[in-house]
């Protein structure tokens, strides 16, 4: 499989480099591989509840009463949450919640302490 980034115009897979410039062989649309590599790093903003900014380390506290898959528990509303790390993922935080464990938690279900 590849590595080089999607088009990002049309989104598609099928990318190609040629001396330092990507290509999109569908929308024939040209970018260069600084530009790909900038909007990578500054693509994606992790945002909680209220819409505060979250980075990594930081302390945030669950907004809801989440029921653990499989587990059978419940992570209560208030719990604090600390030092958590930022994932490109559909759960976006992984983090160590004191009485479960290690677990991925969605930034909508959290608020930054």
């Amino acid at each position: 499989m590849s590595a080089l980034p999607p088009c990002p115009k049309c989104h598609s897979e099928f990318t190609y480099e040629d001396g330092g410039v990507y290509i999109c062989p569908e929308c024939a649309y040209e970018w260069s591989a600084e530009t790909s590599a900038a909007a990578e790093t500054a693509a994606r903003v992790y945002r909680d509840a209220a819409g505060n900014i979250l980075q990594d380390g930081d302390t945030v506290t669950v907004i809801k009463d989440l029921k653990l898959k499989g587990g059978g528990g419940v992570v209560k509303m208030g719990t604090k949450v600390k030092n958590i790390r930022l994932v490109d993922s559909d759960h976006d935080i992984d983090c160590k919640i004191d009485g479960f464990g290690a677990m991925s938690l969605k930034s909508e279900f959290v608020r930054k302490a």
